[in-house]
């Protein structure tokens, strides 16, 4: 069913079957969109994360589409209260998001849209995966607090433009972000830092600061004809410095 939103923008709640489970999301479609962003949550359910739905708020106001889609079952949601074994599961949630993808790209409402992947704490490194195991299909990635360190060596092989962001006191991830950003071969990479800002970005304007950069590196490698073009990120004024290589 789709739900009209102001400026014409449409939402669709999908159902997407993938093997033996379902999983439901969230579809939002500004018009003429230029490509679409589907969101990793660490705890596999990112219908329910604010901050998800605030950046894709935003990435909608740019004529990107995203997709929400909760990673986990209602049922596996529900023992994960007491055991989080599957939330801790990166294989298979990148798994299941590799298949979400495939069915993104079956749909004939998204099927033409380039597609990128955000990906937060563990999130991050089911995005990461996710994007290894589709490498032809996923042009972007953005890790945000990811905990990359789970991804492992086949980071190698990733030639996907990946950007990672960190809040400055989020001393272990920085350091675990810098050790991933020398693994990713890829030419169009960079870690940014935001000033003041703990894993959570609960600080004045530092999700702000986390939505401008998102929306930068999404429409620059979803939209821009010439792809392999490395991108002069905004140095704005929440940042703390940045590191290329």
């Amino acid at each position: 069913m789709y739900v009209k939103l102001p400026g014409k923008v449409e939402q669709q709640i999908v159902a997407v079957d993938i093997g033996s489970v379902t999983l439901m999301g969230e579809l939002t479609l500004p018009p003429l969109a230029q490509g679409i962003v589907v969101f990793a949550e660490g705890n596999g359910c990112s219908l329910n994360s604010s901050h998800h739905r605030y950046l894709a708020h935003m990435l909608a106001q740019e004529r990107l589409a995203t997709m929400l889609i909760d990673l986990l079952t209602t049922a596996e949601q529900a023992i994960d209260l007491r055991s989080k074994h599957c939330c801790c599961n990166i294989r298979h949630l990148a798994a299941r998001l590799a298949r979400v993808t495939d069915w993104l790209g079956k749909n004939p409402i998204t099927r033409d849209l380039q597609i990128g992947y955000f990906g937060d704490r563990i999130g991050g490194g089911v995005a990461l995966l996710a994007g290894c195991q589709r490498p032809q299909i996923i042009k972007v990635i953005v890790v945000c607090s990811g905990l990359t360190d789970l991804v492992g060596s086949i980071l190698s092989q990733m030639e996907t433009p990946t950007l990672l962001i960190v809040g400055e006191y989020d001393l272990p991830v920085i350091a675990m972000n810098e050790d991933t950003l020398a693994q990713i071969p890829t030419q169009n990479k960079c870690l940014k830092i935001i000033a003041d800002a703990t894993h959570n970005f609960g600080e004045p304007g530092a999700i702000e600061a986390v939505a401008k950069l998102t929306i930068e590196w999404f429409q620059h490698y979803l939209t821009n004809t010439n792809k392999k073009s490395s991108l002069p990120i905004s140095n704005v004024a929440e940042l703390k410095y940045e590191i290329k290589k």
